[in-house]
């Protein structure tokens, strides 16, 4: 039930569904107090500018990818943990597993293999089923990982997590069972102060090793390098919305989590 709710609730609170409400709200209004129809739609319409703003949407989201940038060469580790997140299952038509938006993650984690950072990769992720369903993301990130040169010797999986709570419980009794003391923790640099934190507070000795920006110094200086990108900068835009999104659903994630004694 907490995981069918940690899905639904937020929806409310995200600004696309957040003007949605507001709209709904003003639709009731209409048919009784039709004089307050305009302050419901004037909110979903500042909701949706301001979250679809190209300064706020990377503002936000540096605040959060910047907080875990390693200052030098990331240093040898005993493991790298993946986390799942990153990939589709070979569901028909699709002839074999994909990757999203997060795919770096994987191709993070094999470049620090190959990099010789540690002789092991765990990854870690499961499948809800009655969402995206398929095989769990740790088996297809092992198919993945054996594609671009990680031997399966080398690959140990987590298949039962559908949380990175459960990502850091179940990635922890895998270290305690092999005798491996520190791990790097690759993931989205968005996700990465959370995810940290998390295994942190399982005992467990994470370094953080970001991947996956969104944010960078290019994305900082662009808007303001000339009169066409300030004004395009300024304008809705469905990348910038769902940036801003996914920031807030980190925030909302580490206040939950941490309300539940998760880090």
């Amino acid at each position: 039930m907490f995981l069918f709710l940690s899905k639904l609730l937020p929806l409310f609170v995200y600004p696309l569904g957040l003007a949605c409400v507001l709209m709904v709200v003003a639709l009731v209004l209409s048919w009784k107090r039709p004089h307050l129809v305009p302050i419901p739609i004037a909110l979903g319409l500042i909701i949706l500018l301001v979250a679809s703003n190209g300064w706020v949407a990377n503002s936000i989201v540096q605040s959060l990818e910047w907080q875990h940038i390693p200052p030098t060469e990331l240093p040898q580790a005993e493991a790298i943990v993946i986390l799942g997140g990153a990939t589709r299952s070979a569901i028909p038509p699709r002839p074999a597993p994909d990757l999203n938006e997060a795919g770096d993650r994987v191709f993070y984690g094999a470049q620090l293999y190959q990099q010789g950072k540690a002789p092991v990769i765990i990854a870690s992720g499961g499948r809800i089923g009655w969402r995206g369903g398929g095989s769990p993301e740790s088996a297809d990130m092992a198919q993945i990982l054996e594609m671009i040169g990680v031997p399966s010797s080398a690959i140990l999986q987590d298949p039962a997590s559908l949380n990175t709570y459960q990502n850091a419980v179940n990635v922890r009794q895998i270290l305690q069972q092999e005798g491996i003391q520190q791990v790097l923790l690759v993931t989205s640099a968005m996700h990465t102060p959370r995810a940290l934190r998390i295994f942190l507070r399982q005992g467990i000795d994470a370094i953080p090793a970001p991947t996956d920006f969104l944010v960078t110094q290019q994305e900082l200086n662009e808007p303001n390098s000339s009169l066409a990108a300030i004004l395009l900068n300024g304008l809705p835009d469905a990348q910038n919305l769902d940036m801003t999104t996914r920031a807030i659903k980190e925030y909302i994630g580490t206040a939950v989590y941490w309300l539940r004694g998760w880090l």
